[in-house]
């Protein structure tokens, strides 16, 4: 038990450094190539980050567990809006960038969108997949060649952005890409770690391997967007933090889902439970996102709770529904006839107060 709780530690030391260090790194290396923080968190920080997702996937679809590897992606997905944004959040209202906004979000809740739609027909096949992957090469691209080309105009604003500018030791691209990579490979092992140490006190504590898989191994392979969101907002890297969550979206469903269906024989089987409940969670989160943002330009503090309060209220859910108990249906009654409803007006709301603040347009 010693040995597995310090393991946990030490995963959590390794996440935490790795996260700074990726933080620092990705952040000097947008200043240094003239790309916006925004846009190194959508790309660079999302894609790195993602990597646990990637492995668990293409390693499940191998094995021919397409559960695993649509779960994996699914789950990774509602965690990273409802407990990485809700949780980063708390630390410091976290101000949306107008690109977000207008383009990123729209595009999100569009691979959200295509998913379900080549899901429906219980199969995502090798075709599908070939599409996804090649839609991630054209976004990524496109990306780039939009910031670098809005860079001359915005290079000041994203210079007073930098923390530390007098510092000259990671001063040199390949310095930065080194914190890059160093960060990468220690938030991969320490979600390693921290996953395999707490299944195993779990499982010392008589917990069953299904709420295990429900929660620590659905959450542990979001850990890499979790440090790395979290240090990003406590350092006032806004950008990358929101950035992080929603490119890591982008790319689960257009590399991960996509990677996965084109090396699975026959592509990956999408089951019935998925279908008929987390496809549509998935995309109702997403959906969730577009009135929050817009409200104030910011997810704040209150808001971060809600969506904290959702995610536990999922993962209850699941828990409940998979070992049939008594009060899931209860449960079930009272998020649909009281919590959501509430949700939904305190949400449109607060919508209608922050437009009154707006300037009137002229015309």
């Amino acid at each position: 038990m010693f040995e597995h709780i310090l393991m946990f530690i030490l995963g959590l030391a390794a996440l935490t450094l790795g996260a700074e260090l990726m933080v620092r790194g990705a952040a000097r290396l947008a200043l240094t190539f003239g790309i916006s923080p925004l846009v190194v968190g959508l790309t660079i920080v999302a894609f790195g980050t993602s990597a646990p997702e990637m492995a668990v996937s293409a390693g499940a679809a191998l094995n021919g567990s397409g559960d695993l590897a649509i779960g994996n992606v699914v789950g990774s997905n509602i965690a990273n809006i409802l407990l990485i944004l809700g949780l980063s959040a708390l630390i410091v209202p976290l101000a949306v960038n107008e690109q977000l906004i207008r383009q990123e979000i729209p595009i999100m809740i569009g691979t959200f969108l295509l998913f379900v739609v080549f899901a429906m027909d219980g199969n995502i096949g090798r075709g599908e997949g070939a599409l996804l992957f090649a839609l991630v090469v054209v976004y990524t691209v496109f990306l780039v060649t939009q910031s670098r080309r809005a860079s001359k105009e915005t290079e000041a604003e994203f210079a007073d952005e930098m923390p530390d500018t007098n510092s000259r030791w990671d001063a040199h691209w390949s310095v930065q890409l080194l914190l890059v990579l160093g960060g990468l490979g220690l938030l991969v092992v320490g979600a390693d770690w921290l996953v395999d140490s707490a299944v195993a006190v779990a499982k010392a504590f008589g917990v069953s391997d299904l709420v295990i898989g429900l929660t620590v191994v659905a959450v542990g392979t979001s850990m890499p967007e979790i440090a790395t969101s979290l240090v990003a907002a406590w350092r006032g890297e806004r950008d990358i933090a929101v950035g992080n969550v929603v490119g890591s979206n982008i790319f689960n469903v257009l590399a991960v889902l996509g990677f996965s269906s084109l090396i699975a024989d026959g592509g990956i089987i999408v089951s019935e439970a998925a279908r008929n409940f987390d496809l549509w969670v998935m995309l109702a989160v997403g959906f969730a996102c577009l009135p929050i943002v817009v409200t104030g330009r910011e997810i704040a503090r209150w808001e971060g709770g809600v969506f904290i309060a959702y995610y536990v209220a999922y993962t209850a859910y699941l828990v409940l529904a998979a070992t049939q108990h008594d009060s899931l249906a209860a449960f079930s009654s009272t998020m649909l006839s009281y919590v959501l409803p509430l949700t939904v007006i305190t949400l449109i709301v607060s919508f209608v107060r922050n437009s009154e603040k707006l300037p009137p347009t002229n015309g």
